[in-house]
């Protein structure tokens, strides 16, 4: 017993001596995401749409971990672990947006490197299948970091980018969400449901040079005021990434995102409050959205691959790739 006492002491002071913590160490996380936050509970989702939507997270990760371990960049790890999302009917992205007050789509999407601070976005895009690759092009092939509307899809079919009808996007489960909230008297996206969910998609992700990256995509609020924008194509609202600190991702009330520049709010507080990612993710969320009245969730990577979500609503769509190739998914709460 003495012994084993005395080497205990030693583990420990040998590793306070190199600047260790005795807590429990992580594994590196290299690849984070989320499909949305909101009125997520065991009892609100049924057990084959639970599989579903596991699968598709778990299917994401795998995409993004085939990247990563081959050296490929963290921007291209982000684009196509948000791609996959954006085709999947499920979350409110590209296929499965949600429609404005007119039954039509109008998506986001934004993606933001680390280690320039080069960015790019689009907004009210109603033709490109996958926002998230329209806003990659207006990083890396122009000068500007914002198109919208008519614009970016002119700028995103030039370019290539696949395209569809309207009736792609016009899945009966939009349908009739929007035809539903019209019924209950929601005017516009006003209405706060009891079965909310903001069905955003995002990624963060780290690679093995170092380079952060993080990005969302979005089809808004059903039922929303035609040209509406939400927090998602907005640089430091609901994308964010810097070498030096952190990658986050939003998704939740995004007027209230926007007020706080949630994302870049989380870097801000790594940077000048010397402030661990969990710490900063937490202030956010709770010491300035929340009072506010505001709902959702961030997720993000630092630059040493610690890995964190926070959310304050019942649960949220997300996973986690460690760089040994194991992952996490989780659905319902808590934090």
């Amino acid at each position: 017993m003495k012994n084993a006492l005395i080497s205990i002491i030693g583990i420990f002071i040998f590793s306070f001596l190199l600047g260790f913590s005795p807590q429990k160490v992580t594994k590196k996380a290299i690849l984070i995401i989320h499909g949305g936050a909101g009125v997520i509970t065991r009892d609100r989702l049924n057990p084959e749409l639970e599989k579903e939507y596991r699968s598709e997270l778990a299917k994401t990760l795998q995409i993004g971990h085939r990247i990563l371990k081959t050296r490929g960049s963290a921007e291209q790890a982000v684009i196509e672990a948000i791609e996959n999302m954006e085709n999947s009917p499920l979350f409110n992205a590209g296929r499965g947006s949600v429609l404005n007050e007119d039954g039509e789509v109008e998506m986001d999407a934004s993606i933001m490197n680390g280690k320039d601070q080069s960015c790019g976005s689009v907004t009210g895009v109603r033709k490109i299948k996958n926002p998230i690759r329209a806003a990659q092009l207006v990083m890396n092939k122009t000068k500007h970091v914002f198109l919208a509307g008519e614009g970016a899809d002119e700028f995103g079919e030039e370019n290539g980018l696949p395209l569809e009808s309207p009736e792609y996007f016009q899945t009966e489960r939009r349908l009739k969400q929007l035809e539903e909230r019209k019924k209950a008297g929601d005017r516009r996206g006003e209405l706060i449901f009891k079965d909310s969910k903001y069905g955003t998609v995002g990624a963060v992700a780290l690679d093995q040079n170092g380079n952060i990256c993080a990005g969302t995509s979005t089809g808004g609020t059903s039922n929303k005021l035609k040209g509406r924008i939400g927090d998602s194509p907005i640089i430091g609202s609901g994308t964010y990434a810097s070498n030096s600190t952190c990658g986050v991702s939003a998704t939740g009330d995004g007027e209230y995102f926007i007020r706080v520049q949630a994302t870049h709010s989380v870097s801000a507080i790594m940077e000048y409050q010397k402030k661990g990612l969990n710490e900063a993710l937490i202030e956010v969320i709770e010491k300035k959205i929340a009072p506010m009245g505001g709902d959702g969730g961030l997720i993000g990577l630092d630059k040493d691959g610690n890995y964190a979500w926070h959310f304050n609503t019942e649960g949220m769509y997300r996973g986690v790739l460690f760089e040994d190739g194991t992952m996490l998914v989780e659905i319902f709460g808590s934090n």
